[in-house]
């Protein structure tokens, strides 16, 4: 591995950004000021996890990146879509997303809501005409990961656990279904754009939930240490909406410890798919569990 992960990652963001970009600008996005408010949170920036995801497994399961370029675009639009609705007032009420203003900060409530609704349907609009070979099978992945049995389930339990009364696996279950659903899902499009097996997409798909259950658990642990230069978005919120983390149930150390194992798992989930064992699949695991971002 001659490349440096830190360089394959710059690089993957600038992939997926480019890619975001030429598949929005031909498409009809309604009227000018509608148009405006759609490419406000898709182009805000951000790490490109999902999109990243995409190009990797991808990649190492034999593929071209002309061909995960749909379902990346796809998937990270979903993505953005569920963080302007998880703005919303409603929700989890917030100010600041990737060191900007939320979307209803900018453009209104009733306008994030109908944002949040175009990307979300732009994404499947995408799949269904640039796809590929695979394109319903993509279509399916995405819709299971991002629907009741996945994110939005998963948003449903976080909202409900406010209330109280969630032990430890309750959190597991609303962080497998409201964040690693989806970056499973990621992982599972990079091998169906590459045409891989079923026995491979299945080794991605544990891959990426193990991967998925990591970040949401330093997320929880970044809520409490992080700050908002390097988040991007309002530190300690969770703790002030009394919402269900790992930090809150098993303290700092025990949610620390928490993503350790979850790392473990996706490292030897890497091992099991046959990744290159000097990759960036097991490289990105570490630099998910030391991440300040």
């Amino acid at each position: 591995m001659t490349e440096s992960l830190e360089n394959w990652l710059e690089s993957s963001v600038a992939w997926a950004e480019n890619a975001m970009r030429a598949a929005m600008d031909p498409m009809e996005l309604g009227p000018k000021s509608f148009a405006e408010a759609l490419r406000y949170p898709t182009f805000a920036g951000g790490k490109r996890l999902r999109p990243c995801l995409v190009r990797l497994i991808n990649h190492e399961m034999g593929g071209r990146d002309a061909d995960a370029e749909s379902p990346a675009v796809a998937i990270e639009w979903v993505h953005t879509y569920s963080l302007v609705h998880d703005d919303l007032p409603c929700m989890d009420d917030d100010d600041l997303r990737r060191g900007k203003p939320t979307t209803h900060k900018v453009y209104g409530e009733a306008t994030a809501v109908l944002v949040g609704d175009g990307l979300l349907t732009l994404a499947f609009e995408l799949l269904a005409n640039r796809g590929g070979p695979n394109a319903l099978d993509m279509i399916a992945v995405l819709a299971r990961a991002a629907g009741p049995a996945g994110m939005v389930g998963g948003q449903h339990l976080d909202l409900s656990a406010e209330q109280g009364g969630v032990n430890t696996d309750g959190v597991r279950e609303i962080h497998r279904l409201k964040t690693a659903a989806l970056i499973e899902a990621a992982c599972e499009l990079g091998a169906l754009a590459a045409g891989a097996s079923a026995a491979a997409r299945q080794a991605a798909r544990r891959y990426g939930l193990a991967l998925g259950l990591c970040f949401q658990a330093v997320d929880d642990c970044l809520d409490v240490t992080g700050q908002a230069t390097d988040l991007g978005k309002t530190p300690g919120k969770d703790a002030a909406a009394g919402k269900a983390t790992l930090v809150a149930d098993l303290g700092l150390d025990g949610a620390q410890e928490e993503a350790g194992l979850r790392a473990a798992e996706a490292r030897v989930a890497a091992q099991e798919a046959g990744f290159q064992p000097q990759g960036f699949a097991l490289g990105l695991v570490d630099w998910l569990l030391s991440r300040t971002h």
